[in-house]
């Protein structure tokens, strides 16, 4: 008996060709989901996806690259992942960047834009674009990870 079941269920994890996002799109395709890898580089997400599939022996992992800084790729992943699987069930919002490390008294105003931008906007940007659908069906979760712990042990 399985505590989870996720067949036919597609999930979008942004941040998802290694760490947190990697083991979150491993474990939901070990359950039966369809999981979209995605991160910046498409040799990284084509990786990571045939892992899981190896590991899984069925291709549930597939590949599609994109920034979270750059809205007209937000929209290309989520416009490919619904011709790819059909629908978003769930969306994990994982990928973040961290480009200042130090007391916010000394972050570059630069830096704190692209903090806004990449962790805040982001997630903003991908929810009003898969939510329509998700309300229209009545069915549907997002999930937000944010989080500077994985820096401190």
């Amino acid at each position: 008996m399985s505590l989870f079941n996720l067949k036919n269920k597609s999930i979008l994890i942004t941040g998802s060709s290694r760490g947190i996002g990697k083991s979150i799109a491993h474990h939901c395709a070990l359950h039966g989901a369809n999981v979209i890898i995605s991160s910046r580089k498409l040799d990284m997400c084509e990786k990571t996806a045939d892992e899981i599939n190896k590991d899984v022996g069925i291709n549930l992992a597939h590949p599609i690259a994109a920034s979270i800084s750059d809205e007209k790729q937000l929209e290309e992943l989520v416009n490919k992942t619904i011709d790819k699987l059909g629908k978003i069930d769930v969306l994990v919002c994982n990928a973040a960047t961290n480009p200042f490390m130090g007391s916010m008294l000394d972050m570059p105003n630069d830096k704190f834009d692209k903090v806004m931008n990449n962790n805040i906007k982001s997630n903003q940007i991908l929810c009003n674009l898969v939510l329509p659908e998700m309300i229209d069906r009545e069915d549907g979760s997002i999930i937000i990870i944010s989080s500077i712990a994985a820096i401190k042990g």
